[in-house]
């Protein structure tokens, strides 16, 4: 065959077009669907914040000492039904550890609790300071793993917040603000996990605010 005519040759084009075009079909197919199991992901673990906000409201404190607030604040400035000093106490689950980030936080420990964490995480009736997801009998008992599951203590931040409600001296403790967010949780994709470095995406922030009630598990 000579070499013009090897050239303007055209047997065998359609193969290579098809082995071109149809990987590039798959990855955008595929793609499609991992984004929207992506979304998925995203709904399901905002569902989960709230669910953990929820939990916090009526459960003990996560930052130790933050129940003894009121009682502590009582001094020659601070007396027996003044309003409580201002503060904002962060907890971050990533170090294990709560600082006070505003005001005055009389008592406060420097490390999480962990009873009290994962109780956040696997449910209201936990009662130890074990992680235990997907074991909740009904909705009630749901924690932010049952129905998120990769979410755990390192996932979480946590900032209680002096909003002006409760009262120094008051035995149930402050009643503070309490918002519940999640960090550094990766999407899981199944078909683009290898591609451009899409396994080390993570969520936005997500996060969620309520104000806290009975901060006691007792109450429950």
């Amino acid at each position: 065959m000579s070499i013009k005519r090897f050239v303007h040759d055209q047997e065998g084009g359609p193969l290579v077009e098809a082995a071109i075009l149809i990987p590039l079909l798959f990855t955008f197919l595929l793609g499609a669907v991992d984004f929207l199991f992506a979304y998925s992901q995203w709904a399901t673990a905002a569902k989960a914040v709230e669910v953990g906000a929820r939990i916090a409201a009526v459960s003990d404190p996560v930052a130790d000492g933050l129940i003894a607030f009121p009682t502590q604040a009582i001094s020659s400035t601070v007396l027996l039904g003044n309003a409580m000093p201002d503060f904002q106490v962060t907890c971050d689950g990533s170090t294990g550890h709560c600082t006070c980030t505003r005001g005055t936080c009389p008592g406060l420990g420097a490390n999480i609790n962990a009873t009290a964490m994962n109780k956040i995480i696997s449910g209201p009736d936990r009662t130890n300071a074990t992680v235990a997801c997907g074991d909740a009998t009904s909705y009630y008992n749901a924690g932010m793993c049952d129905i998120f599951p990769t979410i755990r203590s390192a996932n979480l931040r946590i900032v209680y917040e002096q909003t002006g409600l409760g009262y120094a001296g008051r035995t149930a403790g402050p009643v503070p603000t309490i918002t519940v967010s999640i960090q550094n949780v990766p999407f899981q994709f199944f078909f683009l996990g290898g591609l451009l470095d899409f396994a080390n995406i993570t969520m936005p922030p997500l996060t969620t605010t309520i104000t806290g009630e009975a901060l006691s598990s007792a109450a429950q």
